[in-house]
């Protein structure tokens, strides 16, 4: 399906900017232009969940803490911070200059606001229990914010980059309710405001005039261009169209890296590619030797060379290796081959229950895109090939998956993916926890629970790594999941660009960008 969207005049003209034309000069100046694979489901930064609402929402909005180019932590709203000795009060120190896009200080109490509306269970927040480790927010003054931890939580700062913590404009959400976050009602504080969304062709930004660094920003606009075909970005790069792609096509890869090595990036990336099973009903509910079957019988290396071949990891663990002070254990025949794995995968399916005379028949529904069809395709075969089973693919409009995803009833395997919202293990494990939102299989362990209970309540780092560590083991023996691979990040960049660096949580905020001047 073509990723091209056909617009009415009056919108193409005066979003002249996104037009489909290759004349570089009638691209308006000082105007980046970015993809993003689909929609971001809604800019509410509550609500949304996925990383195309996360990328946007750090272009327009900012939290106390953010990232610089390379990935260290820096200030943002904040000009600094203090902690306690006993590790439990941070003291944050606001930014006198700090703006809202309609020329409003930002205050501490609006950073109280935005964690009061997290947390009410009204607002079904899929992070609600983001700040689960804080016991307390209250602002001082209106420059001072304080937060008091339920125990030291070492990845804290990092936690406050996410969108989900950042301030709201409280006037705005009085009078706007739930819509407040739509073009020419958003008022946000970074360093862009929302100018236009297009479902299903662009989301444009233009500069915020009153965020307090705006000296230092360099872009006057921003355009995310929605490509669902990842060959369409492709080429709309090499028309110059888009400055920076989102990814980069499998079938384009090798020549790409042959062609455009100076412009292509490729970095080491905390996210993990699976695929869920639904635990609450037959076929998948108490049969780990089912989905364990299922699970072994997935060529991990052939899916990595030969379908994505991009430079991703097999993926024998649920957190990717390079989290920070961590060592994922792995799966249990991570070291057999695969003609092993599929002698074992055979003898499991059939004390499953299943066999020739009676294969399995299941759905897997993955969102539309060149890779997940090609992956989806690939796991199929392989199924059928080894096991005998009979596998349904359901292509889905990524809106579509995650409802049907959350609503439970008609789903069987699904197509997903988890990307740490902060550099630690407990970024991935926190999601099967049985009472977290986020816990899309509805697995359920108690000895899981109870070790990652253990693990938040450890002052040691390495008796906090340790129950971390237990925890993925018993995790990894259940099965709620297939782990298939770990992502790279993988991004075209103009040599026009300046200032991108490459960073383990693959974050680039446009702020940090700038055109190089002309020579």
């Amino acid at each position: 399906m073509s990723s091209l969207r056909y617009l009415p005049l009056l919108v193409l003209l005066s979003l002249a900017t996104i037009s489909g034309c290759t004349d570089r000069s009638a691209v308006t100046a000082n105007t980046l232009q970015r993809a993003i694979p689909t929609d971001p489901e809604t800019l509410d930064q509550h609500k949304a969940r996925t990383t195309q609402a996360a990328d946007i929402l750090r272009d327009v909005s900012e939290g106390l803490v953010s990232y610089s180019p390379d990935g260290e932590l820096v200030p943002a709203a904040t000009t600094s911070w203090d902690l306690a000795d006993d590790g439990l009060t941070y003291t944050f120190h606001l930014r006198e200059d700090a703006k809202w896009s309609n020329g409003d200080p930002v205050i501490a109490e609006h950073f109280v606001a935005g964690v009061e509306r997290l947390i009410d269970p009204e607002t079904a927040a899929f992070y609600a229990e983001f700040l689960s480790d804080v016991s307390n927010i209250e602002a001082a003054d209106d420059l001072t914010l304080v937060l008091t931890l339920r125990r030291p939580t070492p990845y804290l700062l990092s936690l406050l980059t996410h969108p989900a913590t950042f301030p709201i404009h409280t006037p705005s959400l009085a009078e706007h309710g739930d819509g407040f976050a739509r073009p020419g009602k958003f008022v946000s504080n970074g360093a862009y405001v929302l100018d236009a969304w297009v479902p299903g062709s662009v989301v444009s930004l233009r500069r915020n005039e009153h965020y307090w660094n705006n000296a230092a920003t360099s872009i006057d606009k921003v355009n995310y261009h929605i490509l669902v075909q990842d060959s369409s970005e492709l080429n709309r790069y090499r028309t110059g169209e888009l400055q920076i792609t989102s990814t980069v096509p499998p079938d384009n890869f090798a020549q790409v890296q042959a062609e455009l090595a100076d412009e292509l990036h490729v970095s080491t990336y905390l996210g993990v590619y699976y695929y869920g099973f639904n635990l609450s009903r037959p076929p998948f509910k108490d049969n780990p030797e089912l989905r364990q079957a299922l699970s072994m019988a997935i060529d991990r290396e052939q899916l990595t060379t030969k379908v994505t071949g991009r430079g991703e990891a097999p993926a024998y663990s649920w957190v990717p290796p390079g989290a920070n002070n961590y060592e994922p254990p792995a799966l249990s025949y991570s070291g057999m081959t695969q003609a092993e794995r599929n002698r074992v995968a055979r003898n499991l399916y059939k004390a499953a229950g299943y066999g020739e005379d009676n294969p399995l028949q299941i759905e897997l529904r993955y969102n539309t895109s060149d890779t997940q069809r090609r992956v989806a395709v690939a796991i199929q075969s392989m199924w059928k090939e080894t096991l005998g089973v009979e596998t349904t693919l359901v292509n889905e409009e990524f809106q579509v998956l995650l409802a049907n995803i959350r609503q439970g009833d008609i789903t069987q395997v699904f197509r997903s993916s988890w990307i740490g919202d902060y550099d630690d293990a407990h970024a991935f494990l926190k999601i099967l926890e049985s009472d977290n939102p986020a816990n899309s299989p509805g697995y359920e362990s108690e000895e899981f629970d109870s070790l990652m209970q253990r693990a938040a309540i450890q002052t040691d780092l390495d008796s906090r790594r340790l129950y971390l560590e237990e925890a993925e083991r018993v995790m990894l023996a259940d099965h709620p999941a297939i782990p298939i691979y770990f992502y790279v990040s993988k991004h075209l960049v103009s040599p026009e660009i300046e200032g991108w660096g490459d960073n383990v949580l693959d974050y680039h905020y446009s702020q940090h960008l700038s055109f190089k001047a002309a020579q």
